[in-house]
């Protein structure tokens, strides 16, 4: 036989509560992968990318990260084109970025440095980023012009 106690139940919504907010903050949040395609000059390039979608997913970046392979990504997508900045904020990491438009044409490519709190500024208004290791981009021949099919 069971006995009911009132206080085991009252102790159980704030323990997931709060359990729910340790997770959220603590970095865990699971981003949805998918494989996109850049058409460059020397033929397509599948790239395995992450997607932040979300402001909190946005802003939680690829930050504290310790790796990301040759292949790997991360795609931020953003309802309107804008003006994108970037930053390397608690990013342990040298990354590549790529500022493209709505139409998937590469509008400009960055370096980053680990830890640089100096703003990457896109030149003119877009709608994505892409994050991946630094060099990728030139390693894997994408250049500006080139088109990144989502």
């Amino acid at each position: 036989m069971r006995i009911f106690n009132p206080l085991r139940r009252s102790f159980l919504l704030p323990l997931a509560f709060f359990l729910t907010s340790v997770i959220s903050c603590s970095g865990l949040e699971t981003f949805e992968k998918r494989d996109i395609t850049i058409h460059g000059s020397g033929g397509d390039i599948r790239l395995r990318v992450e997607i932040a979608r979300t402001p909190e997913q946005r802003q939680q970046g690829l930050m504290y990260r310790e790796s990301l392979k040759d292949g790997e990504g991360m795609l931020f997508i953003f309802e309107r084109d804008e003006m994108l900045s970037f930053w390397m904020k608690n990013t342990l990491i040298p990354l590549s970025i790529a500022y493209f438009a709505a139409d998937g044409r590469i509008l400009e490519i960055h370096d980053m440095e680990p830890g640089n709190l100096n703003p990457i500024v896109s030149a003119r208004s877009a709608r994505y980023a892409l994050e991946v290791p630094q060099g990728w981009f030139s390693r894997a021949g994408i250049g500006v012009g080139d088109k990144v099919e989502i």
